[in-house]
Parts: structure tokens; C-alpha cells; sequence
């Protein structure tokens, strides 16, 4: 006797596989790869509720999706069906879409500026694994007082049922921003009102607002060699010109800049911590910078990401502060301080350029999330924040004491490092004898985060070095790894 259609349904939903998924995902998968074909009866929705073990509401809606896509179609006194109007095309083609190996982006007609930052993205791939030991770029996230932030984000959201549907405000929560202008002048010698500081997320769009805001296709722009990375990219998607310039001892080499590159429109630096030499840029050449950048009506970014990270001496004053020409753009950040995935920063303008900052940040996100910047508020009007910082000092101290003492005493034959006032990465250098690439090798066969100076160098030759974060990890597991290190590297 020949079977029935609707007894091949169970037998077919097993043999793909299908029976732990959704109602709807198992029917239109098992039509659109031929399993289920057209005219084929579907069992009612009490017994297919009963072979699949799932209520019978799920079937039913799992049906009415399917009916209403046109997959399935239901006739009245006789049950449902598989429709005959899905297309063959699209079943063959679903089907051959398994076996097909899908194109690389690179064989793709993309936007240009993809191929430009595919090696800088290579580069820095490796690298994402925040928890890896001696990772950059991460504070003390084992300090962050999290039961009491907690308690703060709970109380912004029992009393928002107000604010949450009338927050509107695109340049920033008010409250905060009234709450930064006395922080930063207090602490960052930074000469501000509440309508020019501009709440962003994070340090890399307050760069993507800088540019857009100031810089034509074809700009040129002053960038550290070596140099924040991020900051690179952010430039090199834009399509503006980078002009390398070296930093010693004393920063950016504001005079070999002038002279190479003097039709430059904006000024990258980060003159309180050069990253990620960690070296800071001398009064002397803050001066000139400021001087060159009014006669030449170009803007100075100054990235202040690390400042609060000084240890044995107070912060250095901004190069905002010494700006009587309303040539600087500031940039503040809180995840260093507070953890990686906090992304708010701010910006403060001068007044000229406020409107179109805030324009800018409308059309670019609208606005950052009030629940954080309200948060954020309370914990530094409380004064939560300020401690913090004093905690955050001192163990990011201890931890650099850890890492120099572990390398001089480990591994001296190979580094030369040296304790700095600043900073969350010690730059170790490698002393002649030692290869690089055997190092970095050994570094990640044990899953460190380590990376070579190399990574953010653009000219400069000068980078026989290895960087290893620190803030995030406590003294004993420092020793340890360090001691690990050595005895991968003597093998």
C-alpha cells in the first residue's frame, strides 16, 4: 500500500536534524532544502506538538508565520500544506548554498578604504583578547567597585521613568557636564564652561568628530611615530594625508614637524603621555605647538587618556590650558579608569566650534546613553570617582614595581625597562643578542597579550621593543608570568 505523504514528516525532521529548533526554522529550512515538498500534508498541530514535545501554541504560531509568509497554505476541512508556489529557483538555490564556499570581502567591490585598513586590522586582531595577561591598554579592572556601581545604576533607574522619555539632549546628560566642568579644571588645568564640553563614546568618535568636523579629503594631519593605532585607523578611513613625525624624549618633535609638514590642518598628540612611549611632551614645545598651530590656522587634538595615571607627582596641566587661542580640542576618557566596555568620553571645544561638534555627534549616533552618564554623575559629584582614582594610583604603582623588579630580576640579559611616573605598559627593550619575533612567539605560546613596539610604528626604525600592560593583573600573577617567560625563552 502506497504511504501517505503527511507519514513522511516525522521521519524527515529527524533525519536533518530539525526537531530541537523552532516550529517555524524547522518547516521553511525543510522546504527550502527539498526535504518537504510542494503539495506535501503537514500532521495537525496536536500531533506534531506531540512528536516535537513543545506546546501546541508553539506549533500554531509556528504555522500562522509560515501561512503568512506563504510557505505553508490551509484548506478548510481537509489540513495544511506545503505550498506550490514557493519557487523551485529558490529551493535549488538554498540547497546549493550549503556546498558553496562564500566570496572573500577582498574579492568584493567594497568602499576602497576597506583595502586601506585591512593591515592596520591585521595588525591589531591578534590583540582583542582583553583578559590575555600583559595585555595594553587595560586598567585596573579588578578594582572597579562594582557592587557599588550597581547600586548607583539602580538608583538612576528607579527615579527615570521621567527622564528616560524626554532625554533629548545631543551634546550630553546636563547634569554631568556641569559636574565635569569643575573636575577637569581642578584636576586637568583645563579652562572650560558646561556648553563647551561634549559627551562622547569613547576616544575613537571623538576623533571621527574631529575630523569630520574640521578636515577636507586630502588634509594633512601630525601623528605620532609610533602612535596610537586606533587614532591611525580613524584617519586613514577618513582619507586625509598622515604625516609621521618622531618622538623623543621630550614628545613630538614639534620642529622637525614645522619644517616637513608645515600645510598640516590638525595636530594629533597626546602631550601628557605620549602613547606609547609614555614619554611627555616638554613646555618648550608645547609652546611653539601652540604658537604654530595659530599661525598656521590649524587645530591641535590633544588625547588626555592617560593622565590620571601618574603616580609619584601631580597630573600635568593641559595643553588646553595654555591655549589663549582657542586652537585646542580636548578629549577625556573614563574607561581606563573604569573598565574597557565603558564607552564615554568627552570632548571640550572651543566655543567657536561647538555647534558644529554638536551637529556632528547628532547625525552621528544622536546622542549616548543617559543611564551611564547619569550614573557617572552621581559617582563623581559623590565622590566616589575621586577615590577611586587615589585606589587605582597606588595599585597601578605597585604592579609597575612588580613588572620592573620581575624583569631586572628574570630577565636582564634580554630587557632593558625602566620605572616611569605614568602610565598602565612598561616599553621593554630588547638588548642586542635577542631576536623579536622569538620573544613575541614565546609571549603568545602562553597566551600573553604582549605586543611589539613595531605594531604602532610608521617610519620609525627605532622599535626593538616589547610592551606589557600591567594594571590588570596583581603582583603575584606579574612574577609568575615573568618567571614563565624565562624559562620559555631558555629553553
Amino acid at each position: 500500500m502506497k504511504r501517505k505523504p503527511q507519514a513522511q514528516f516525522p521521519h524527515l525532521l529527524l533525519e536533518a536534524g530539525y526537531i530541537k529548533e523552532s516550529v517555524y526554522h524547522t518547516i521553511r529550512n525543510a522546504i527550502l532544502d527539498g526535504r518537504l515538498t510542494a503539495g506535501i500534508k503537514l500532521p495537525s498541530s496536536r500531533d506534531l506538538a506531540e512528536m516535537m514535545s513543545i506546546s501546541r501554541n508553539s506549533v500554531i504560531a509556528g504555522f500562522e508565520r509560515l501561512t503568512d509568509e506563504g510557505y505553508l497554505i490551509t484548506k478548510q476541512g481537509s489540513g495544511t500544506y506545503v505550498s506550490t508556489t514557493v519557487p523551485d529557483e529558490l529551493v535549488r538555490l538554498i540547497s546549493k548554498t550549503y556546498h558553496i564556499e562564500p566570496p572573500q570581502y577582498s574579492e568584493l567591490n567594497l568602499n576602497p578604504v576597506i583595502a586601506r585598513l585591512t593591515p592596520l586590522w591585521e595588525n591589531s586582531r591578534p590583540n582583542t583578547d582583553k583578559q590575555a595577561m600583559f595585555n595594553i591598554g587595560i586598567g585596573c579592572i579588578d578594582q572597579f567597585p562594582h557592587d557599588l556601581w550597581g547600586r548607583l545604576l539602580g538608583r538612576v533607574w528607579r527615579k527615570s521613568k521621567y527622564e528616560i522619555t524626554h532625554y533629548n539632549h545631543s551634546n550630553g546628560y546636563p547634569p554631568l557636564k556641569k559636574i565635569l566642568v569643575d573636575y577637569v579644571r581642578s584636576t586637568r588645568g583645563v579652562n572650560c564652561h558646561e556648553e563647551q564640553i561634549i559627551i562622547v563614546n569613547g576616544t575613537q568618535q571623538a576623533i571621527n568628530l574631529a575630523v569630520n568636523v574640521l578636515l577636507k579629503k586630502g588634509s594633512s594631519v601630525w601623528l605620532d611615530d609610533p602612535g596610537y593605532d586606533s587614532a591611525r585607523a580613524v584617519l586613514t578611513a577618513s582619507g586625509v594625508n598622515i604625516a609621521p613625525i618622531p618622538a623623543d624624549d621630550e614628545g613630538m618633535d614639534i620642529a622637525y614637524a614645522a619644517e616637513h609638514y608645515p600645510d598640516a590642518k590638525l595636530i594629533y598628540t597626546a602631550p601628557s603621555h605620549q602613547f606609547p612611549l609614555g614619554t611627555t611632551l616638554s613646555l618648550p614645545r608645547r609652546l611653539a605647538l601652540l604658537e604654530w598651530a595659530q599661525q598656521n590656522e590649524a587645530w591641535i587634538f590633544e588625547d588626555d587618556y592617560n593622565s590620571e595615571f601618574r603616580y609619584l607627582s601631580k597630573p600635568i596641566q593641559a595643553l588646553q590650558g595654555l591655549d589663549t587661542h582657542q586652537r585646542v580640542i580636548y578629549a577625556g576618557t573614563f574607561s581606563k579608569m573604569m573598565y574597557p566596555g565603558f564607552r564615554l568620553g568627552f570632548l571640550i571645544v572651543p566655543k567657536a566650534l561647538i555647534e558644529p561638534f554638536t551637529m556632528m555627534k547628532y547625525y552621528s549616533d544622536s546622542r549616548s546613553g543617559y543611564l551611564e552618564q547619569a550614573a557617572l554623575a552621581q559617582f563623581i559629584q559623590e565622590g566616589h570617582y575621586a577615590r577611586h582614582v587615589r585606589k587605582i594610583r597606588k595599585t597601578c604603582y605597585l604592579r609597575q614595581n612588580a613588572l620592573i623588579e620581575a624583569i631586572n630580576r628574570y630577565l636582564p640579559h634580554i630587557f632593558q625597562t625602566e620605572q616611569t611616573d605614568s602610565g598602565i605598559h612598561a616599553v621593554c627593550w630588547i638588548k642586542s643578542g635577542y631576536n623579536q619575533e622569538s620573544i613575541l612567539s614565546a609571549c603568545h605560546n602562553l597566551g600573553f597579550g604582549a605586543q611589539a613596539l613595531s605594531r604602532y610604528c610608521i617610519n620609525n626604525q627605532n622599535n626593538n621593543a616589547i610592551l606589557f600592560g600591567y594594571a590588570a593583573h596583581s603582583e603575584i600573577e606579574i612574577t609568575n608570568s615573568i618567571i614563565a617567560l624565562s624559562q620559555a625563552l631558555d629553553t
